[in-house]
C-alpha cells in the first residue's frame, strides 16, 4: 500500500485506494475511468505522481457501499436451511429472474453434483449456502440459518428435523412389506412437497439411524 502525508494530509496511490478500499486494482482503474458516473474522487500531482486525498476516498467508498446495497435483489429466505436447491431455485432465492445470474462464487462451489445421462453436471446448494452468500453481499454475517433462530449447528443436516420422522416410518413400512428402497424418495417427495434429492438425503439419513 503506498500512502504519503502531503502537508499533513494522507493521500493514496491507485494501490494505496485498493488496499485501503478492499477492491482490486482494476476495480480502481474502472472506478476512475468512468469518475463521472461513481463520483470517484479526481486525482492530483504531486512530485510527478497520481494521488487522492484519503479522506476523499473514504467518503466515497462509504456512498458506493450504500448506493450498491440499496440497489440488491430482495433474499427470498424462507424453507429449510438444510434443502438443497437446483440453479433455477439458487436463483429465485437470490432474487435474480435467470439462473444465468448467479456468480462464479456460487456456480464454482456446489454442495452436491448430479451427473445427467446427457453428461451434463447439475449442481446443489444448500439454502443456507445461498443465504450466506447474500449476506456477503452487504457485508452482514451469516450463521447459515433462518433469522431469528439460536444455537449450535445440528451434529448433521438433518438431525432433529422432523421429516426424519416421516422417512424413517416410510422406510420402516418398506422393510416390513418387504419392498426395496426403489421408489422411495418420489413417493416422500410428493408426500411432502420437496426435491426428490432432498428426499434421497432424508431416507439415507433415516436409514443410518436406523442401522439399515
Amino acid at each position: 500500500m503506498a500512502q504519503r502525508s502531503i502537508g499533513g494530509r494522507i493521500a493514496l496511490d491507485r494501490a494505496g485506494v485498493a488496499a485501503h478500499t478492499g477492491a482490486a486494482r482494476s476495480t480502481v482503474n474502472h472506478w476512475h475511468l468512468h469518475r463521472d458516473r461513481f463520483g470517484f474522487p479526481n486525482a492530483f500531482v504531486h512530485d510527478g505522481q497520481e494521488w487522492f486525498w484519503r479522506d476523499d476516498i473514504e467518503v466515497f467508498h462509504a456512498a458506493h457501499l450504500t448506493n450498491k446495497k440499496a440497489v440488491l435483489t430482495k433474499v427470498d429466505r424462507s424453507g429449510n436451511p438444510t434443502d438443497l436447491v437446483t440453479s433455477s431455485g439458487a436463483a429465485e432465492i437470490l432474487g435474480y429472474s435467470s439462473y444465468r445470474n448467479l456468480p462464479h462464487e456460487l456456480i464454482d462451489n456446489p454442495d452436491d453434483t448430479e451427473e445427467l445421462p446427457s453428461g451434463r453436471i447439475r449442481r446443489y446448494w444448500y439454502r443456507r449456502t445461498v443465504w450466506a452468500h447474500a449476506d456477503a453481499r452487504t457485508g452482514r454475517q451469516s450463521t447459515g440459518r433462518t433469522p431469528g433462530t439460536t444455537g449450535p449447528y445440528k451434529p448433521h443436516p438433518y438431525a432433529d428435523d422432523p421429516r426424519l420422522h416421516i422417512a424413517a416410518e416410510l422406510l420402516a413400512e418398506a422393510t416390513e412389506a418387504g419392498r426395496d428402497r426403489r421408489g422411495l424418495g418420489i413417493e416422500l417427495a410428493q408426500h411432502l412437497g420437496i426435491p426428490q434429492r432432498t428426499a434421497q438425503r432424508l431416507l439415507a439419513a433415516a436409514g443410518r439411524k436406523m442401522g439399515r
